[in-house]
């Protein structure tokens, strides 16, 4: 039908609509792409240059270079060698078992290491290089670089692995250092980005872990440019890291190395202080263990082996080893009483071998008794009764305290793990731990250094230092080389002819013909020696043990001997060196302790192995005969000689 001239014209009229509006449209859009593209051309344009080169360029960690350890001298006790790895990124591998696989044709890698390296990538992101394998010889890393196009996502790379020149001489003193586990990381707050490279390397044990933050160090970092399938192409920039801060220690290195070898076979512990200013110059725990086992990775049949030696290589008895100190504690009593004023040093005791106090019996452990005893020759001759009675007169209230004063009891803010704080009970204590009333037993008991009271080497040597000194000595590994001034330590404020009393009471024991340790006298000129032996009763011969004929603690099992202790300061008229001796289940403190103790000392004022002059001459043969034997297993002058740091 026909349209008329008006209808055409409303048509007209609506298509202009129509297409005034499809056009605004068209160009609304058309204006906010322009709009958009101009945006992104101009003002975000550096963030997709970024983005871009994100998928470019790989930003990596740089492990700083772990500080080094010396010891007082600048002998290098810490260090660090080449370590030749190969790494790989499971992004860049594809198929990480074939990859694996050739890599095991190339190089030492047991199903182990394969499967470790394989749970460690699936464990991480996939562009975080993992170490498959390190401590590979350059013929090793040389065939890995050779056939690198076969080897998708795998680096050779060079980098530095922690060393113990030394081995066994300082494990227990300066520990070792571990890869990262889950548990150091959720000790952290905020772990540095470092330890989550993996297998990165942190101190577990010993000065390397509590000084852990000094010797780490800051991490570098480096550009590099990727391909499309993440293959480096080339280092585009590096930042280096901030080494680790060096270590200076107060131990002696020599001597330390002469201290492990003189406990050679024994389970025991020694500890050697300068008695001016608190320096440790040997803290020896016998046996040890060579930490480089724990760097590279040690066996769980060398671990076990470790953990099932009777004789406990990996625990430091020096620190954390706790024992009763027998007699060594008999002048911490001794001082008490004189201090209460309950005696003054001169009267004398009568000693029939033992005591009854509160329907029990005390023995003295020389079962005929002493006669009459005063202070000098109760110490001089290890008299037990002396003290059972000066016990009862002072309490356990002034014993607890002198002991204090001397040093026991305290836990020592040293950089090395596990460091125990002893026990110095009291009646409170007691109550709360025991749940029972402090009974005058047990004040007879600690009097002689039984009973509850413990303490280890350290705090025993301590002792000795405060005894020699009257000053209140701390001990101190950490040493600063540049400053030299000397620590000035507070007075103890003792008496001083109190202290001759209990001075001229070691020194009789050293060098009185009955005296527990004259068999250890030091017979060279200046070089006079005071000390105390301890023997600490670990368990007592049963009835029934004593009707089957052992009657003698050589006739028990080790672990059942008493523990023998000995503790000594010298010069006499000088002090400059204080040292403790425990050797676990000895035997006697006389027989076992007091000898370890005088070599040590004498190694310690000469520097190195003692001269035959320094013993009785009916002794020296033997004497020579043994020092042929520990020589053999010395250092070597060339094995201690002074690093640079």
């Amino acid at each position: 039908m026909k349209r008329t001239e008006r209808e055409k014209e409303f048509s007209q009229r609506m298509i202009s609509r129509r297409a005034l509006l499809l056009g605004g449209v068209q160009l609304g859009v058309a204006g906010s792409l322009m709009w958009r593209l101009r945006d992104m051309q101009l003002n975000q344009a550096e963030q997709f240059h970024l983005l871009a080169e994100e998928n470019r360029i790989n930003l990596r960690l740089l492990p700083p270079t772990r500080g080094l350890i010396f010891d007082r001298k600048g002998v290098l006790i810490a260090g660090n060698e080449q370590n030749y790895r190969v790494v790989m990124k499971r992004d860049d591998a594809g198929d990480i078992d074939l990859v694996l696989s050739r890599l095991a044709q190339l190089i030492r890698l047991s199903d182990d290491d394969i499967e470790r390296a394989r749970r460690d990538m699936l464990r991480n992101r996939p562009f975080v290089p993992v170490t498959v394998a390190e401590r590979l010889s350059w013929e090793e890393i040389s065939r890995v670089a050779s056939n690198a196009p076969a080897l998708p996502g795998v680096t050779p790379e060079m980098g530095l692995s922690r060393y113990y020149p030394l081995y066994e001489d300082m494990a227990h003193v300066v520990g070792y250092v571990g890869p990262v586990s889950e548990r150091d990381l959720e000790a952290l707050e905020a772990p540095d980005p470092v330890l989550l490279i993996p297998r990165f390397q942190i101190g577990k044990s010993g000065v390397e872990r509590m000084q852990e933050d000094q010797l780490r160090g800051r991490a570098g970092s480096q550009r590099v440019e990727v391909n499309a399938v993440g293959r480096v192409m080339r280092e585009l920039d590096r930042v280096e890291g901030t080494p680790g801060g060096n270590l200076h220690l107060t131990i002696d290195a020599k001597l330390q190395n002469y201290a492990i070898e003189r406990l050679h076979g024994l389970s025991a512990a020694a500890v050697v202080l300068d008695a001016t200013n608190g320096d440790i110059l040997a803290l020896a725990s016998g046996p040890s263990f060579d930490p480089n086992l724990f760097v590279r990775g040690i066996s769980s049949t060398a671990f076990r082996g470790l953990l099932d030696n009777d004789f406990r290589p990996l625990v430091n008895k020096t620190v954390q080893g706790l024992y009763p100190p027998g007699s060594t504690f008999k002048m911490v009593t001794a001082l008490a009483a004189l201090e209460a004023g309950v005696t003054d040093g001169q009267e004398r005791v009568f000693c029939p071998g033992h005591m009854d106090v509160s329907g029990n019996r005390f023995h003295c452990w020389k079962r005929g008794g002493h006669g009459r005893v005063g202070l000098v020759s109760a110490l001089s001759e290890s008299c037990d009764v002396y003290m059972y009675e000066m016990a009862q007169r002072c309490g356990i209230d002034k014993i607890n305290e002198m002991s204090t004063r001397l040093g026991l009891g305290i836990r020592y803010e040293l950089p090395i793990t596990s460091v125990s704080a002893g026990l110095n009970p009291t009646r409170e204590w007691k109550q709360r731990n025991r749940n029972s009333d402090w009974r005058i037993g047990d004040t007879v008991n600690a009097s002689i250094g039984q009973g509850f009271v413990l303490a280890s080497p350290l705090q025993l040597a301590v002792m000795t230092a405060r005894l020699a000194t009257n000053k209140a000595i701390l001990p101190r590994l950490l040493r600063d080389p540049i400053d030299r001034a000397e620590r000035e330590s507070a007075s103890l404020d003792l008496r001083p002819e109190w202290l001759r009393l209990i001075r001229r009471g070691m020194v009789e024991t050293v060098n009185d013909r009955r005296g527990t340790a004259y068999s250890s006298r030091v017979v060279a000129d200046g070089q006079l020696m005071a000390g105390k032996t301890g023997t600490s009763q670990v368990f007592s011969i049963t009835r029934a043990e004593r009707e089957a004929g052992i009657r003698r603690q050589e006739d028990l099992p080790w672990n059942r001997r008493n523990h023998a202790l000995f503790v000594d300061f010298a010069p006499y008229d000088d002090p400059r060196i204080a040292v403790a001796i425990v050797v676990e289940h000895g035997g006697g403190g006389s027989s076992a302790a007091a000898p370890v103790g005088r070599d040590i000392t004498l190694a310690a004022l000469n520097g190195g192995v003692p001269p035959l002059s320094a013993y009785p001459s009916p002794q020296r043969n033997r004497i020579r005969a043994e020092q042929l034997d520990l020589e053999e297993r010395l250092r070597t002058p060339e094995a201690l000689r002074v690093s640079r740091a």
